[in-house]
């Protein structure tokens, strides 16, 4: 999908994407620069609440290092 960019530097986000991401007004959206692209992504309206529960049942941060250290030391 093709859309113009104002004098002031805004643009619409299609309706079709808009409707499918369900951004509505005042959604926040993440802008993300590479190489020779722009890659845009609608960021959850409270971005804590999206994440919780998001490493549950997961090995603990914690225990992963310290087995990481433990392998480092036997590989000496």
């Amino acid at each position: 999908m093709i859309t113009t960019v104002t004098s002031r530097g805004q643009t619409v986000v299609p309706a079709r994407i808009r409707h499918f991401f369900k951004i509505k007004k005042n959604s926040r959206i993440d802008w993300v620069m590479e190489e020779n692209s722009i890659k845009v992504f609608p960021l959850p309206d409270d971005t804590i609440k999206a994440a919780r529960g998001m490493f549950a049942g997961g090995a603990q941060l914690n225990d992963i290092l310290l087995e990481e250290r433990k392998k480092e030391r036997s590989r000496k």
